[in-house]
């Protein structure tokens, strides 16, 4: 364990005034907050290079933290100086991000799968309640198209509880091009999760076992040339003139109705 006296110590640079949304703008490295989440990152196989904490919890990461990996500890308004607002968890660590991966790694066999496509989702709870979500309904996998919102910001991380670091999610740079290479390359079918008359309802629909469901945005939905790509289009029914459901409330009726099958 380090103590940290001096909120210009230069260990604790990545962790000053977090709440400046500047913070999570880092292409190599992310930020975890919370006693949780920060646990399960540090059983994770991603790369930890610091734990910042108050003194008072630094005895329950002792243990948890990798040989290598720097423990600061710091009287709690210390903290709370560093992270510029009174921070409840007392504890945050700083993480590096893996590089970045073809989609071809998310269905590397012929095993059946459950991919989540989420080609441009913006707001980083229903990003970080999506990949929960999938993770506890048994997705195999997430792709994020080019417009998506960056998944590795604090807030979508502290949603997520944790399951993005052990789910495999990437990042498109081309999210089209991908799609047409699951389907046609990876035998991947797209479904397309939409609300329009000719969708078939959620009850009747037989997906293929390997599979990839996609989610629109909080606007407008799917894009009508990524629907376009899709051979199965699927709707949940609703009552009381419910016309639609938060994207991240979808995905989890439509992933645990795909569980079932």
């Amino acid at each position: 364990m380090t103590p940290i006296t001096d909120i210009t110590d230069p260990r604790v640079a990545p962790y000053v005034n977090v709440v400046d949304p500047r913070s999570d703008e880092s292409t190599t490295h992310f930020l975890v907050e919370s006693e949780n989440v920060v646990k399960r990152f540090l059983a994770s196989d991603f790369e930890c290079e610091s734990v910042l904490c108050a003194d008072h919890k630094a005895d329950r990461f002792v243990s948890l933290v990798k040989p290598g990996t720097a423990l600061l500890t710091a009287d709690r308004r210390v903290v709370n100086d560093i992270m510029g607002y009174k921070f409840h968890s007392g504890v945050m660590a700083l993480g590096r991000r893996k590089i970045d991966r073809p989609v071809d790694d998310l269905v590397s066999n012929e095993k059946p799968c459950t991919l989540v496509v989420l080609p441009e989702l913006t707001d980083p709870t229903n990003i970080g309640a999506i990949i929960r979500t999938a993770a506890a309904f048994g997705a195999t996998g997430v792709l994020l198209g080019e417009q998506c919102r960056d998944p590795f910001i604090r807030q979508t991380i502290r949603i997520s509880m944790g399951t993005i670091f052990y789910l495999p999610i990437i990042r498109t740079l081309n999210i089209r091009a991908d799609l047409i290479r699951l389907r046609d390359s990876h035998n991947v079918q797209l479904c397309a999760g939409v609300l329009t008359d000719n969708a078939i309802s959620l009850r009747d629909a037989r997906p293929k076992p390997r599979r990839a469901i996609l989610f629109g945005n909080e606007g407008s939905g799917l894009e009508p040339d990524i629907v376009s790509l899709c051979d199965l289009h699927v709707t949940i029914p609703m009552q009381l003139g419910t016309d639609s459901l938060n994207v991240a409330a979808c995905a989890a009726v439509m992933l645990y109705a795909f569980n079932q099958g």
